[in-house]
């Protein structure tokens, strides 16, 4: 009964609200999934939205907006995404396969508005794609900006802010986040 009035319940009505039309593949949801925009939204095999026994189950959801008619979020396979997650497009955010994501995780391939006053209201801000490439780790609490690059194997540390492209094998933290190991 719990599952069903605080889980269930609240994943018909995410996807209720849901207004995204380019949707493919069909993803293991375990907590509301929220899926906005007019461009493409797909998910391939083994894709988990949400992790029961983690931080944020009951109060949060996953939000994916691609904004605009061309843009794109493409999720590989064996992908595990954790509770509160969102990840917003103009261009493109790939994030490719076996790829685990913490809690409270977010990419945006975008600057969201223009730091110029008299251009903040324009509705197409600075974008620049995003990809997550295979095998790659983020820990919980991180930030991906626009035109980044997380290479093969990577480990992202808690709480980093990434705004520059992280090579394959290494692994990164801090604010911005730097390499601070290679693997």
């Amino acid at each position: 009964m719990k599952n069903f009035l605080f889980v269930t319940l609240r994943i018909w009505k995410y996807k209720f609200l849901s207004n995204c039309k380019k949707v493919l593949g069909n993803p293991a949801v375990y907590h509301p999934l929220l899926l906005k925009g007019n461009g493409k939204i797909s998910f391939g095999k083994n894709v988990q939205i949400g992790v029961i026994d983690s931080p944020n189950y009951y109060s949060h959801y996953t939000y994916l907006e691609a904004r605009n008619n061309e843009s794109e979020i493409n999720i590989g396979n064996n992908v595990s995404i954790n509770n509160a997650f969102s990840a917003v497009a103009f261009s493109k955010i790939t994030i490719e396969d076996n790829v685990l994501i913490g809690v409270n995780c977010s990419i945006i391939d975008n600057d969201g508005h223009s730091l110029q006053p008299d251009k903040r209201n324009d509705d197409q801000p600075k974008t620049a794609s995003v990809t997550i490439e295979e095998n790659v780790f983020l820990g919980d609490n991180v930030t991906i900006l626009k035109g980044v690059t997380i290479g093969k194997n990577s480990v992202i540390g808690n709480g980093s802010i990434v705004t520059k492209s992280i090579p394959d094998n290494s692994i990164a933290a801090g604010n911005p986040a730097r390499v601070i190991r290679n693997l």
